[in-house]
């Protein structure tokens, strides 16, 4: 196999994303926002620590060990019980709650974050210290999700997307309000505000965009032919076993993970995507989501490398699509689970502007040299090209439509196997920030080699003419 490149310039990092440019004045307000109590904010350089109730999460680390030796060594234990006492075994419990909740106390009271002119401190640890400083330029999310038990609470978690970060840094937990207001005063300063200013912006406005009803959302996991072929394979799988093994315990160590694998594709999914909504603000596009667990989640302005439209065979008669998004350093990979091709299409205007789905004219691979190389599924496979985005489709059961701005573009290879090249044909890979590849599969050999070169150029022009994105401007 042989492959060719086409550096599209230098490389632009991550950080290079990060908005250089700020406006000649920056807003001390954001219209409309409510703002925060400026009593309540520490100055920029305290500690703060986390909520009082943390200490009863941190107790699971403790607990969790304790129940794997338990685990581990149940006879001996159980041997052992046997032998105690009541009144021996009710101070062993006891002994065992003081040794959870005094750890619990102390990770807590070990635990601090700071928020300086130019970074967020974390500092944790209670035999072995960490200190990560993150800086807040480098912030592309920060995300607020409150799990079933911590809403009960009144609590929140703070997740941060860094850039150059594959896991996240997370605040767990907080105040609601102070979860809020935290949030508030990161993407102030990373947009450019001042400190002293950036604790009383508070929360930016939002206009809500679109909303997925429940019954929608729950008919789209109904159509799904994964739905069906993991139900298939329930009723198919366990009788296989049970046919040939004659054994209850096979059988059943079948059936519980595919039992766990259509949870997860169904009341699992379900439960997650319950309740979505997509706002605009001028800190991005806003998710909240979520039945038992909610979170609101943001997906950052001008830092969306690639965005993936899913069509299922069953959802075409409807008009639904999934739309999915590539940010580099992000773990949102979902714009909205479900939506009519015009909603979608309004919420893909504003993450790629001027783009519209739609419009676009993708020209199929040739069927007299594509049929040799991938038969029958060939039909599946086209182009597009325009001013703003290369798109590439693939797939007839469920379309996949993939878009990555020319902005976005790292590099472009053509790659071109021993059977390809008998047949005269090659596939056009670009690669994203985001460690993602969009693929033009089986063109025509020359069309690939002058896609190579135009692309190459194109992505280099659309760097250099691309707009610096600043939030809350």
């Amino acid at each position: 196999m042989t492959a060719e490149s086409a550096e599209t310039g230098p490389v632009v990092s991550d950080s290079a994303a990060v908005p250089a440019a700020a406006p000649a004045a920056v807003p001390t307000t954001v219209p409309g926002a409510v703002p925060a109590a400026v009593s309540a904010v520490p100055g920029p350089a305290a500690e703060r620590r986390l909520h009082v109730l943390t200490p009863l999460r941190r107790a699971w680390v403790p607990i969790a060990a304790t129940a794997g030796v338990v685990a581990q060594q149940g006879e001996r234990l159980a041997e052992w019980v046997e032998d105690l006492t009541p009144a021996v075994r009710a101070v062993v419990i006891a002994v065992l709650v003081v040794v959870f909740g005094v750890y619990g106390f102390l990770s807590w009271w070990f635990t601090h974050y700071s928020v300086t002119d130019t970074e967020l401190r974390i500092r944790t640890g209670l035999v072995f210290r960490r200190t990560a400083h993150i800086r807040l330029d480098r912030i592309q999310a920060v995300d607020v999700t409150r799990p079933l038990l911590a809403r009960i609470a009144g609590v929140a978690k703070l997740r941060l997307d860094v850039i150059g970060t594959e896991s996240k840094d997370e605040l767990a937990f907080l105040d609601e309000r102070e979860a809020a207001e935290l949030r508030a005063e990161l993407l102030a300063r990373a947009a450019g505000f001042a400190p002293a200013e950036a604790a009383a912006v508070g929360e930016a406005p939002q206009q809500e965009l679109l909303r997925v009803r429940p019954r929608d959302l729950a008919v789209s996991l109904a159509l799904n032919l994964g739905t069906w072929a993991a139900v298939l394979a329930v009723v198919a799988a366990p009788l296989a076993v049970w046919w040939f093994s004659d054994s209850v315990w096979a059988t059943l160590g079948t059936l519980v993970p595919i039992l766990g694998g259509i949870w997860a594709a169904t009341a699992g999914r379900f439960q997650e995507e319950y309740d979505w909504r997509v706002a605009e603000s001028p800190d991005g596009l806003r998710i909240d989501r979520g039945l038992l667990d909610r979170a609101h989640e943001t997906v950052p302005p001008g830092r969306v490398q690639s965005l993936r439209i899913v069509e299922p065979l069953l959802w075409r008669r409807r008009g639904w699509v999934r739309v999915e998004l590539s940010v580099a350093g992000s773990k949102n990979g979902v714009l909205v689970p479900v939506a009519s091709r015009a909603a979608a299409g309004a919420l893909i205007a504003r993450v790629l502007p001027g783009v519209d789905p739609d419009a676009l004219d993708f020209r199929p691979s040739p069927g007299d040299r594509a049929r040799w190389v991938v038969p029958v599924w060939w039909k599946g496979y086209a182009l597009a090209v325009s001013g703003e985005v290369f798109a590439a489709r693939r797939g007839r059961l469920c379309r996949r439509t993939e878009l990555v701005p020319h902005a976005k573009v790292q590099s472009v290879r053509l790659i071109q196997g021993p059977w390809e090249r008998a047949r005269g044909v090659a596939d056009v890979c670009v690669d994203t920030g985001a460690n993602t590849t969009v693929t033009a599969r089986v063109r025509a050999a020359d069309e690939a080699a002058a896609l190579l070169e135009a692309q190459a150029d194109r992505s280099r022009t659309s760097r250099a003419d691309a707009r610096p994105d600043r939030w809350m401007t």
